[in-house]
């Protein structure tokens, strides 16, 4: 350790500190602009000036090493005039715009003119005529604003080892780019953000605006769109480590089934992906999927809360994804969890609705074992229509009972033989029970669960399978994955059609459709519809299922408040119902909707019961090393053409006659290569803040 002198005040640091930090580090401003923390010094900006007593002149601090017993003083008559020399040179080249400019209230060099009071009056400015660089993605370069401090270039060079960025020269202007101007993606820059980061004046900055309330979402958007709040940067870093139970555990931290979410999860986080807007989003469900599947979880498991029993019990109402994730951590919790599952397995639409083909039915088995090896007591084949009484022998009753009822349009020939309704199809196909279904088949809708009763439907041998839809195909609800899938194995889609009768004396003998020419909905969310003239059309069918929609199956006399759609009646942040003690979370309360919703909901209402009980709701978990990134990731050539691993699917000819998997997820060799891809956008979070004259008392602010 160090201790010497600034201002007057005694201080201590660390061998091999330079002084402008040593003040920093002890409540003393100096001001800077060049200078960063994280990055080496080349004291170009010349505000950082100190005098050393015992020495002639200013030298800046920041190239200066604490000494012991060193007095330094930071301010002086000559110390002013020079940095106020300094910093009118500076602004001289510097559009006069902070109220219009968009890093307006996070400027380092907007503060520092508050601070200093400095003014450009004295010197001739001048514009330096740039155009400013919007074609790369993710970036604006705006060499206007720039003032040559260099921090992004040695934020590229010294602190990522990546090196694209550099000074270059045109019309006598100094200005940072890459050689000879090419785009970010031909020289291979990794597209970490840390020139944008470290940028004082908003030259580099990120395309899209956003709070510093909304920047870690924005900068990290697959974690914050994924309901669940996913780790995904950390995770993906241990998947291209090899390192699989980490990753899995890290998985583990916020998803109860990553198996099962590898497979089938919506994946928002995709559709966010930063990489996507490079070339093409990184195939992040088929990473989750495939870490899982090759762990061999002692991670998660040894590393799991348990905490001591409460004396309290809790009965969970429903198997389904949102139930067995409140079970779960809720015996993590210390409570005595009881799940009563009206059918003979867990898993809810898991197992009884997303087909088997899709998500195989002992990958689902596997992981709702988890349950009870965490103490959750499961009864199935116990179906509850008065949870209410559930009360005489549990201090909370959770309702998870998913959305298990179709819905069946009143229209013409509704009630006809053979008019099914999708869980009933899907749920008899998932137990081996007799379907009703025929040779020809339309099925009714254009949302994923449309597909998965027209799939089923051809993988039972029919003959013919159509699916109709009001939506355009442009506007269908369903995946495009899914649609082209089912394409590929021979079933007709038809979008935009009216649904005007089944037809049939007894029987189904068709459908008549009409096309539409526009389908919008009013204020009030009723659908505006309108038809294509004389275009009325049948197509013959015997069998007709409707996939428009779930509701929850709920006793009438359940004594449960209801909502729309047959929903229960749930307070939606405490998820209380009319009955005290009585809780509802997931499809049961909101409609149908995902998988890693539902995960979610289960989550959030496990932490709501738990402090209804008397804890305090945290339910968070740390399963794996929280571990410091490697700030140097260094050049990787054509990182920007990268291209992303393709999902194997099996061959439409393989796969339409049967319930096998049809996807082996990315293969051993292309793993490492895709999380590879992935841009770290979390590495932006390790950068050292900026740190303002307003963030220190001194006599400046006095």
């Amino acid at each position: 350790m160090i201790t010497l002198q600034i201002d007057g005040k005694t201080v201590t640091v660390q061998s091999g500190t330079n002084v402008l930090e040593a003040a920093l580090q002890n409540g003393i401003y100096i001001p800077h602009l060049c200078h960063h923390p994280d990055l080496p010094d080349i004291g170009s900006c010349r505000l950082c000036l100190v005098e050393v007593e015992g020495r002639e002149g200013v030298v800046p601090s920041c190239k200066l090493m604490a000494e012991e017993g060193m007095v330094i003083r930071t301010d002086s008559p000559e110390i002013s005039h020079l940095r106020q020399l300094s910093m009118e040179l500076i602004l001289a080249a510097h559009p006069e715009d902070c109220s219009t400019c968009p890093k307006y209230g996070r400027c380092e060099l907007q503060t520092l003119i508050q601070y200093m009071g400095t003014s450009a009056t004295r010197m001739h400015t001048r514009v330096k005529g740039f155009t400013r660089d919007e074609r790369n993605p993710l970036l604006i370069h705006d060499m206007n604003r720039c003032v040559l401090c260099g921090r992004c270039v040695r934020a590229c060079q010294d602190l990522r080892g990546v090196g694209v960025l550099q000074y270059n020269q045109s019309n006598m202007e100094t200005y940072i780019g890459t050689l000879h101007d090419k785009l970010l993606k031909d020289v291979d820059c990794r597209f970490c953000g840390a020139c944008a980061e470290v940028c004082p004046t908003g030259t580099i900055r990120d395309l899209i605006n956003y709070t510093p309330t909304e920047k870690r979402d924005t900068l990290i958007p697959c974690q914050a769109t994924c309901p669940a709040h996913t780790d995904v940067p950390r995770y993906v870093r241990y998947a291209k480590e090899g390192k699989f139970e980490e990753a899995t555990a890290v998985i583990h931290e916020k998803l109860p089934f990553p198996e099962c979410l590898g497979r089938v999860c919506a994946h928002a986080c995709e559709t966010k992906c930063r990489r996507g807007d490079v070339n093409e989003a990184v195939s992040i469900r088929n990473i989750k999927r495939y870490v899982a599947e090759h762990a061999e979880n002692v991670l998660w498991k040894k590393n799991s809360k348990r905490l001591p029993a409460t004396g309290k019990k809790v009965c969970v109402v429903g198997g389904g994804p949102a139930g067995m994730t409140a079970a779960f951590y809720l015996a993590k919790q210390g409570y005595a969890v009881t799940l009563k599952e009206a059918y003979p397995k867990l898993g809810g639409q898991m197992q009884y609705g997303i087909p088997s083909y899709r998500l195989p039915r002992e990958v689902v088995d596997r992981e709702a074992a988890y349950l009870t090896e965490f103490g959750v007591t499961v009864e199935t084949n116990c179906r509850v229509d008065h949870p209410k009484e559930l009360l005489d022998q549990f201090d909370a009753v959770i309702l998870a009972v998913g959305t298990h009822q179709g819905v069946r349009l009143p229209m013409t020939g509704s009630n006809l033989q053979n008019v099914l309704l999708n869980t009933d199809f899907l749920r008899n196909a998932s137990m081996g029970l007799p379907t009703g279904m025929g040779d020809k088949v339309i099925v009714l809708g254009g949302g994923n669960v449309a597909f998965d009763c027209a799939r089923t439907a051809k993988r039972l041998g029919a003959q013919e399978v159509h699916v109709a839809c009001l939506e355009k195909r442009e506007a269908m609800l369903a995946d495009d994955e899914e649609i082209e899938q089912a394409q590929e194995e021979g079933i007709e889609v038809h979008p935009g059609q009216t649904f005007e009768a089944i037809c049939g004396e007894t029987a189904v003998t068709g459908v008549k459709f009409c096309n539409v020419k526009s389908f919008t909905f009013d204020e009030n969310r009723r659908a505006i519809i309108e038809k294509e003239e004389n275009s009325e059309h049948e197509i013959a069918a015997d069998t007709v299922i409707f996939a428009v929609g779930q509701r929850t199956d709920l006793a009438e006399d359940s004594g449960l408040e209801r909502g729309r759609g047959n929903c229960i009646a749930a307070d939606p942040e405490h998820f209380t119902t009319n009955i005290s003690g009585i809780f509802a979370c997931g499809d049961a309360i909101y409609g149908t909707k995902t998988v890693i919703q539902a995960v979610e909901s289960g989550r959030e209402i496990a932490s709501v019961v738990d402090r209804y009980l008397g804890g305090d709701g945290d339910i968070s978990e740390v399963l794996a090393p929280v571990e410091k990134p490697d700030p140097k990731i260094g050049k990787v050539e054509g990182f920007g053409d990268l291209s992303r691993a393709g999902e194997d699917f099996v061959p439409a000819n393989d796969r339409q006659d049967n319930f096998n998997p049809i996807s082996r997820g990315i293969c051993d060799s292309s793993l490492c290569g895709e999380a590879a891809r992935c841009l770290q956008c979390d590495l932006r979070f390790t950068i050292t803040g900026s740190r303002l004259w307003s963030d220190y008392h001194t006599d400046k602010e006095a």
